[in-house]
């Protein structure tokens, strides 16, 4: 992967369905515009045209014929969504800010798909966040907000296989920098506290 060189910052949000990405990501969108900071909100995957075919694969209206080429459309996606949206942004000076990214690829294609190396290899090539925050949540609570309203597009909802996906994500923290993990099991304004002060930090250095 390579590092960002360009105006603005590049900040993921990630977390197994039911973490409260999304809670985040909106208090990170009201609080940038109430403090007037340039930001541009994104999510993977996108609501383009090769995002809505992976988001109808997630949802259920639409399958591929294999895991690996779900995982080959959230790369085409990923492509498309760095050329035409991040990266003009970023060199306009604009910070961009993206619930979900290439850790939620490996995480949970790693549940389906035996080959950790193939994962990291398609996503190779794509720009690196300057900080990824990783938001850990216990089995309780997120099987508690996976049943509760949860806005996420879920590809796994059982307590078995979403175990697993929280440790691809820790074994792909450990390999790749700037990720920072955050207890999710606060509320979600100290979770937000933390979440905000992180990525503040940042975009002053």
């Amino acid at each position: 992967m390579f590092k960002n060189k360009y105006k603005g910052k590049f900040i993921a949000i990630e977390g197994i369905d039911g973490s409260g990405a999304t809670g985040q990501v909106i208090k990170l969108s009201e609080y940038f515009h109430t403090e007037k900071i340039p930001a541009f909100f994104t999510q993977e995957p996108t609501n383009n045209v090769i995002g809505g075919i992976a988001r109808g694969c997630l949802s259920g209206d639409f399958k591929v014929a294999s895991a690996a080429g779900l995982q080959l459309l959230f790369a085409a996606d990923r492509a498309n969504h760095l050329e035409k949206e991040i990266i003009p942004a970023l060199e306009a000076g604009t910070n961009v800010i993206t619930k979900r990214y290439f850790l939620s690829s490996i995480a949970y294609g790693s549940v389906l798909i035996n080959d950790r190396d193939w994962l990291w290899k398609i996503n190779d090539q794509f720009l690196m966040p300057d900080l990824t925050i990783l938001l850990k949540i216990s089995a309780k609570t997120r099987m508690q907000r996976i049943g509760q309203n949860n806005l996420e597009l879920n590809l796994f909802t059982d307590e078995e296989s979403l175990q697993k996906v929280w440790e691809n994500y820790e074994i792909i923290a450990k390999k790749y920098p700037n990720i920072i993990i955050v207890d999710a099991d606060k509320s979600q304004e100290e979770v937000f506290s933390e979440v905000k002060n992180a990525v503040i930090n940042l975009i002053k250095e």
